[in-house]
């Protein structure tokens, strides 16, 4: 490889070849037959999660407007299509392989009357004023050029009551944290694409475009954002520590391991000596996901 960086779509299809990579390329959806992708994200934990958090507030029906923003290779798009929403996609790549092209080909695959696909970055979208009832973005706000105007085009094509849904961003705690994640990420050395912000830059830059913060999930709050973690490896790791630490207490303290106030306070001092079994502050560029309606 030269020093040079490659562009997203070189990436992509570079890493396909890579041994090292197979298990990445799977569980990001990269897999170069498309339709595969989309099989695949439309029956995960994620996205059944995903339609769960957008159903309490709005409807998702055939009437339903969804504007998914940054679509990449159409996985949400074209998941959210199949569920007979009516989508707009918005994706300034116009890669085969991972942008606009990509979506066109699902499109013709699945056959689907109910997705448009225009080529735009989400600061530019030209649709009018209170026109959507969702915006969905996945693994998209953290790549803003401008994130107060990319929120704001959000918020303006918003109906009233509308929901802004932006999942799996990444979070840094301040510039430090910022580099460790560029460090960590294992594409940034191919492309140098990668960005992410506070949380507090996230939910001023929500709440200045006009929109109103209802529910901030942080990593491990979801499996939205600890995925490729599913909920069943999550729970098995949870209680075999739960166990771990019970054990800790009942050799040490015997007896009056069974008095409640004894044990609560244990179970207290054993974790913060052992520390959580899921602590986001040990996972670079950690994934949170914003939720915000139209008020």
């Amino acid at each position: 490889m030269s020093d040079n960086k490659m562009n997203w779509d070189e990436t992509i299809c570079f890493i396909r070849t890579q041994p090292e990579y197979k298990e990445l390329v799977e569980k990001a959806y990269f897999e170069e037959e498309l339709s595969l992708n989309v099989e695949r994200f439309k029956t995960s934990e994620e996205f059944a999660e995903t339609q769960l958090l957008i159903s309490r507030h709005t409807k998702l029906d055939s009437k339903t407007k969804l504007l998914d923003i940054g679509s990449g290779n159409g996985i949400s798009a074209v998941a959210f299509a199949l569920k007979d929403i009516n989508v707009d996609s918005i994706e300034p790549d116009p890669s085969d392989t991972i942008g606009a092209g990509a979506i066109r080909k699902l499109k013709e695959h699945y056959n689907l009357t109910n997705l448009n696909i225009h080529q735009a970055y989400a600061e530019e979208i030209k649709f009018e004023d209170n026109f959507f009832d969702i915006v969905y973005a996945r693994q998209c706000m953290h790549h803003a050029y401008n994130l107060e105007l990319f929120l704001k085009e959000c918020a303006r094509v918003l109906k009233d009551g509308g929901v802004l849904i932006t999942v799996r961003d990444h979070v840094v705690y301040n510039e430090i944290d910022k580099e460790w994640f560029l460090e960590n990420h294992p594409l940034q050395k191919f492309y140098g694409g990668e960005n992410a912000f506070s949380e507090e830059e996230y939910k001023s830059a929500i709440i200045n475009s006009g929109l109103k913060v209802k529910k901030v999930l942080k990593h491990f709050d979801s499996v939205i954002n600890y995925f490729p973690l599913s909920k069943k490896e999550k729970e098995a790791k949870e209680n075999t520590n739960k166990v771990f630490v019970e054990s800790i207490i009942k050799n040490k303290l015997g007896v009056l391991s069974k008095l409640k106030i004894v044990n609560k306070l244990a179970t207290v001092y054993v974790k913060n000596k052992l520390g959580e079994v899921f602590d986001e502050r040990k996972v670079p560029g950690r994934m949170y996901t914003f939720i915000a309606v139209k008020e």
